[in-house]
């Protein structure tokens, strides 16, 4: 903070001063500048929002930025705001919209507006978890078989307490469900295969996804496992993994997540911990042009029966391994009129939903079980802290066998969004081009990412600024 100042006592010089701005260049932005400081003077929140939005650019050099940000809030000390909301957006926040509806009746005659009152807000969420969890659980529209006797009952058995006691839900059948604020023909996922980047969009309607689910999970049924058996997942996050995963859970069965770039000892570790009866996986995956195995990772990890699904085919390539199931046969275990709806087995809150398992880097793979209420905390974390709505699009590259894949699942599905899926490496101009099509607004990326799309500049051109 030393070597800034104000910003009425930035100079054209001091601009100037700076690598990569021109004397031209600087004397206009100070021009700028001196009419927004003119304007708003003390009002840092309205000076700062103008300097963003009508001085700042992208081609400016990044010490500029901090010249600006600096100066705006100089007199704020050493820890300036990160960012301040617009005050009619935060309005149109999921949590805005439910204060400026029930604001006065959760916080009294003491509230003003989704800003101002947030801080009370966030008090009431945490000393009234009875309204304040039955309010996201109606935002959402959770659908429990049988309710709960309360929110948190602390009991010395359940340490901390225990969540949702005497409850009895499905996760996945509750992300089929119909509701005032979802219809069939609603689209909830939208895909595009690597190096089909001409090709339009595909679209999955909610009806369309129901009746993939259900049918799945008639076939699941026939294979002859114990319901509550674990069966491991270990393929790419696109369509077919989103169903098989929905499948699984919806009839009673419990996911295990593997990620499908281990390698066999790795899958083989995740198969014993979880003692998985049987295994979804595909003949091999497609990245950057080239056919990655995957099935034959499987064979090598000892897997139980596997279920294998072909490549952007309709037929494998590869020969099974004797006990083995194909896709296309799997699906034939059941006629196709039993698309009809799967009623779905009701799970105790403390049923395991889910095995996913921690890095491994730093010694063996640690399992970690979600429940049948953990699908419920990652939308409700979907809904009050990322914002998703009906009317998004989420575009988060991962997958299942780490947290975000069933994270994307059920913060998407439980709050009416769209899941949007690309098939492929998102480190090249084809995954930008997927976000643009597919009208994401929501994009979810990791530093790595961010470094490819750098040094190859493949987002270039692309209009982002919806997102």
């Amino acid at each position: 903070m030393a070597r800034y100042q104000p910003l009425r006592s930035v100079t054209v010089e001091d601009i100037q001063a700076l690598q990569g701005i021109s004397a031209t260049a600087a004397a206009q932005l100070h021009r700028k500048l001196t009419e927004i400081v003119a304007k708003y003077g003390a009002d840092a929140t309205n000076t700062w929002r103008h300097i963003s939005q009508y001085l700042l650019t992208p081609d400016l050099p990044f010490a500029f930025h901090q010249m600006m940000y600096y100066g705006c809030y100089f007199d704020y000390g050493p820890d300036p705001p990160a960012w301040l909301p617009d005050p009619e957006a935060a309005k149109l926040t999921n949590i805005g919209k439910l204060l400026e509806r029930r604001g006065k009746e959760l916080l009294g005659s003491s509230y003003k507006n989704p800003i101002s009152s947030f801080c009370d807000f966030q008090e009431f969420t945490v000393s009234n978890l009875e309204m304040y969890w039955k309010i996201v659980f109606e935002e959402m529209n959770i659908s429990f078989s049988v309710s709960p006797e309360c929110i948190l009952c602390e009991t010395p058995l359940h340490p901390g307490g225990q969540w949702l006691p005497g409850a009895r839900l499905n996760p996945a059948k509750n992300c089929l469900r119909l509701n005032a604020k979802r219809s069939l023909s609603d689209i909830v996922v939208i895909t595009r295969d690597e190096r089909d980047d001409e090709a339009p969009v595909t679209k999955l309607t909610l009806e369309e996804l129901r009746s993939a689910v259900w049918r799945v999970a008639y076939c699941i049924d026939t294979l002859g496992l114990e319901k509550g058996s674990a069966i491991a997942i270990d393929m790419p996050m696109d369509v077919n993994s989103v169903v098989i995963y929905l499948a699984i859970v919806i009839a009673g069965y419990v996911v295990v997540s593997i990620a499908d770039s281990f390698a066999p000892t790795e899958i083989a570790t995740r198969l014993m911990i979880s003692k998985a009866k049987a295994i979804f996986t595909q003949d091999f995956i497609s990245r950057g042009g080239k056919k990655l195995p995957l099935y034959s990772k499987v064979i090598d990890a000892q897997s139980p029966m596997a279920i294998v699904i072909p490549n952007r085919s309709s037929t494998l390539s590869i020969e099974l391994r004797d006990g083995d199931i194909s896709w296309q046969d799997f699906l034939e275990r059941v006629d196709k009129s039993k698309e009809v709806e799967y009623i779905g087995v009701e799970l105790p809150v403390e049923a395991f939903t889910n095995i996913l398992f921690s890095s491994g880097t730093t010694g063996e793979p640690k399992a970690i079980p979600w429940t049948a209420t953990t699908p419920l905390r990652a939308a409700a974390d979907g809904w009050s802290h990322l914002n998703i709505g009906k009317d998004d699009v989420v575009a988060w590259p991962t997958n299942l066998g780490w947290m975000m894949g069933p994270l994307l699942i059920y913060s998407t599905l439980l709050n009416g969004a769209t899941m949007a899926l690309y098939n492929g490496s998102p480190l090249g101009a084809g995954f930008a081009k997927f976000v643009q099509d597919a009208k994401v607004t929501m994009l979810g990326v990791v530093p790595s990412i961010v470094r490819a799309w750098k040094s190859t500049n493949c987002t270039a051109g692309y209009d982002w600024s919806s997102i």
